[in-house]
């Protein structure tokens, strides 16, 4: 991670050094707002990508010897079969009718879509009760 770490504060920097004279030249303040935004956000994504490789250490993929062996294992748990992301979709395909269409069919489309995020979140919980 060190080395996208390096990568985004030079994108950082880049952006930096750009902002300054995009202000001065361009008398754009949309622009310059979004230029300083990007240098921001790359700043955010190297400064968390410093703390994560202090935090955890090199990686297999980091090491010049790194092996693909070192870095197998499971990946995950994927459920064969779910109704739930149709759900959302319609649910979200609804809400966008609705706010073209009206106000009943928006109301639908959110009730169609908390019942299916609360799928989704409750699909495989077990309890005792």
């Amino acid at each position: 991670m060190k080395l996208e770490a390096l990568l985004f504060a030079g994108v950082a920097g880049f952006f930096a050094c750009v902002t300054v004279p995009y202000a001065i030249w361009s008398r754009d303040p949309a622009g310059t707002a979004a230029v300083l935004i990007a240098c921001l956000m790359a700043s955010l994504v190297s400064f968390f990508l410093t703390v994560q490789y202090k935090r955890r250490g090199e990686r297999p993929e980091d090491r010049r010897d790194g092996q693909i062996s070192e870095r197998g294992g499971p990946l995950d748990f994927f459920p064969a079969r779910s109704p739930w992301p149709a759900m959302t979709a319609l649910g979200v395909a609804l809400l966008g009718a609705g706010t073209v269409i009206g106000l009943w069919l928006f109301l639908i489309g959110v009730g169609v879509t908390g019942a299916a995020v609360c799928g989704f979140v409750f699909q495989y919980a077990r309890t005792d009760h």
